[in-house]
């Protein structure tokens, strides 16, 4: 989805020395599918090798950096400095990307890991466009800069966090983080044993260490303007449908700054048709705050089906979902193309047998659609699943 959907280059995990362990990672005979379907459409692959291996798991590495050269990796990403030098000797051919998790908050910094091999750096999340336009004035001018533009937010500084592995014995920093931060938490005094005490930042809430997530594409323009080569969608524990939607609103978003025109508004809403939490606009302008009423996400927009074809009348080959009936309303959104509003119609079963409900997971149906659309487009409806 985000290949089709208008990304320049993914970013993605092998099964091992990566920070999502529960992501559905790509297995040695998976990866190089991935690579070739990526590199058939123009799109690049970055594999995360960003953990912090330990002396037991080092060897593993120089066969597995060799493997991900060998399915033809365009770039990996390190935090670790042994890793980013066993990486330079047996992955020479991929580019070598400096992971967030380095904390790379200055210039000095910067410029050194350019000078050690490094293409590319992604910077600190809690610097500000200023910082940022400075680090780009005094580093080498081939230096690529790379900054997260959307997605979750973390209470610790550059995701380093011990708090779910001291509470569940999940490392954050091994890829399993337990979101203790999005907890609600009350004080109890020792000697009073069951009597608990609410923990209020102020008279909002209690949700102390709840982050919102951040959001940039009203701010795209400021962002080139600082120089930064590339922005980073968050999104690797999330659906096919967030990948989609958010990679295709800001692919739209960017085309129009570099064109020279105003961002549509259309794809300013449609980050608001994914699940997430209340947005900011990270530390580019200042400290974010966190959210302390609650950590549920919003919820609003559901898939109903996915279009596997479509002929030039717009009958489409759907796989279902989620449930829907004849006569709902729905959305269409799909690859490079504006979402519309149409009303269910016309439905039948492979066998060509009338269907009003579609109701087996999975399902392929034909749904007769007002005009074509391109394969892979998404049909949703609009309803509340925000969690209470």
């Amino acid at each position: 989805m985000a290949v089709l959907y208008g990304a320049d280059a993914v970013y993605l995990a092998g099964t091992d020395f990566g920070m999502r362990s529960f992501a559905g990672n790509f297995t040695p005979e998976e990866l190089p599918k991935a690579v070739e379907f990526a590199h058939s459409h123009g799109v690049k692959v970055h594999v995360t090798v960003n953990t912090m291996p330990r002396n037991e798991e080092i060897a593993a590495l120089p066969p597995y950096l060799e493997r991900l050269q060998d399915a033809e990796v365009d770039a990996l990403i390190v935090a670790d400095m042994g890793a980013f030098t066993l990486a330079g000797k047996y992955a020479p051919k991929c580019q070598r990307h400096i992971s967030t998790q380095q904390s790379i908050a200055n210039y000095e910094c910067a410029q050194a890991w350019y000078d050690l091999g490094a293409k590319r750096v992604v910077l600190a999340r809690e610097l500000s466009l200023e910082e940022i336009r400075t680090i780009r004035e005094k580093t080498d001018k081939d230096l690529e800069i790379e900054t997260f533009g959307h997605g979750a937010m973390c209470v610790s500084y550059s995701g380093r966090c011990l708090l779910s592995n001291y509470m569940t014995g999940r490392d954050s920093n091994r890829g399993a983080c337990a979101q203790p931060c999005r907890y609600q938490y009350a004080l109890m005094e020792e000697k009073r044993p069951g009597e608990y005490f609410p923990v209020f930042e102020d008279e909002k809430g209690t949700y102390i260490m709840n982050s919102r997530d951040m959001c940039t594409i009203d701010h795209l323009q400021d962002l080139t303007d600082a120089g930064i080569d590339c922005i980073k969608i968050e999104g690797r524990a999330k659906s096919a449908y967030y990948a989609a939607i958010v990679t295709g609103a800001y692919r739209h978003a960017i085309d129009d700054i570099a064109a020279g025109r105003p961002i549509d508004p259309v794809w300013r809403d449609e980050v608001e048709h994914v699940s997430h939490r209340y947005y900011s606009t990270g530390f580019y302008y200042g400290y974010p705050g966190q959210y302390t009423d609650h950590s549920r996400y919003i919820r609003q927009w559901q898939i109903c089906a996915i279009v596997e074809s479509c002929d030039d009348k717009g009958l489409a080959l759907c796989s279902l979902r989620n449930k829907f009936s004849k006569g709902d309303a729905l959305e269409a959104v799909g690859p490079d193309m504006r979402p519309f509003p149409f009303t269910v119609g016309d439905m039948q079963t492979l066998d060509g047998e009338a269907l009003d409900e579609p109701r087996t997971p999975q399902m392929q149906f034909y749904l007769q659609l007002p005009k074509p659309v391109p394969a892979m487009s998404i049909l949703r409806r609009q309803v509340e699943l925000s969690g209470r």
